[in-house]
């Protein structure tokens, strides 16, 4: 059966208008600019653009948690936070207390979700504001670090009693992780962050669950009245949300060789910039993981580009503060 002209006209009119339909423009704009500031011919090698998806890879980790969450029209504010602290702990369990990675990555992912799960249970059953409840847990993440680490980075250089320091090797685990695949084409980081967008995938696009996320944030009260367990669906979420935060801190550690309490300053700004200009809405009830997808290549490949022509990091955050609003802004016109 062949369609009519007006049918496929219209469905390429409202594919134009889609926020992935902007999402792709934005993403090849920025790579034409790379195309013309090359910086002698740097952004034609594959080198850069595989350094470009390892370096945002932990971001669009995170990113992948906070799409789940501003789904159902949450945010949440203790990503970097939990980065940080999760980092410091799978460091101290590997390097420091000798565990193996099939004990060391569980227990870090369980300490992970455990805080995303304890946000999402202030907000579901305290009706405590997401803004609040989530600030309130990057500030206890963060002095966790701290506390767990003594305020000091967990590295190769184990403290003894004596107060002398004696190094140890860099488990293999870390230069796993760390390491490149397929020829040194793709690292395993950024392998990592593909899995996080299909579990996502299958979370939104498949289960009975995802369509909960969306309907939440839709209309809340609604979906409450329609049946769907509100409370344990926002605790779903914030605890996806934290073991994903879980594996961004194993990633960072592993890529800096160390955990740092003070990793991950900041990253929940990244994380929400990316689901943002990908197009997914602060409003909930519309947006998708591949969305956060195109929002991560973008803040990736606009990084590389201003990266590889050398512009201070004061003008890359200028310039990434201006994309946030102006990504808000067509959002806004479209709603």
């Amino acid at each position: 059966m062949i369609e009519s002209t007006d049918t496929v006209s219209g469905r390429l009119y409202a594919f134009l208008r889609s926020p992935g339909a902007r999402a792709l423009a934005s993403l090849a704009v920025i790579f034409l600019l790379g195309m013309i500031f090359n910086a002698d011919g740097a952004f034609f090698k594959w080198g850069t653009h595989r350094d470009m998806l390892r370096q945002v890879s932990v971001y669009g980790i995170l990113a992948c948690g906070m799409t789940l969450v501003i789904i159902t029209s949450g945010i949440d504010l203790s990503v970097g936070s939990l980065l940080g602290f999760t980092a410091v702990l799978f460091s101290l369990l590997s390097i420091h207390w000798g565990w193996s990675p099939w004990l060391a990555i569980p227990a870090t992912f369980v300490a992970g979700a455990a805080c995303g799960v304890v946000s999402g249970a202030l907000i579901a059953r305290f009706k405590i504001q997401p803004f609040i409840a989530t600030l309130a847990m990057m500030v206890f993440a963060r002095g966790m670090a701290k506390f767990v680490s003594g305020g000091q980075k967990i590295s190769t250089a184990v403290q003894q009693a004596d107060g002398s320091y004696q190094y140890v090797e860099v488990p293999p685990v870390f230069d796993f992780i760390n390491s490149t695949i397929l020829g040194d084409n793709l690292t395993v980081v950024t392998l990592l962050f593909f899995l996080c967008v299909i579990v996502s995938f299958i979370i939104l696009a498949k289960l009975r669950w995802g369509r909960y996320l969306y309907a939440i944030g839709g209309n809340e009260e609604a979906s409450r009245l329609s049946g769907v367990p509100v409370a344990a669906v926002k605790v779903f979420a914030y605890g996806m949300c934290g073991l994903f935060c879980a594996l961004a801190g194993i990633c960072q550690a592993t890529q800096e060789l160390q955990g740092d309490p003070e990793a991950g300053m900041a990253y929940e700004l990244s994380a929400i910039a990316i689901v943002v200009i990908g197009g997914t809405s602060l409003r909930g009830g519309r947006g998708g993981i591949w969305l956060t997808l195109l929002g991560t290549v973008i803040i990736g490949y606009l990084e590389k580009v201003l990266s590889i022509n050398a512009v201070g990091e004061e003008s890359r955050l200028m310039l990434t503060g201006v994309i946030i609003i102006l990504a808000v802004l067509f959002q806004k016109r479209r709603t």
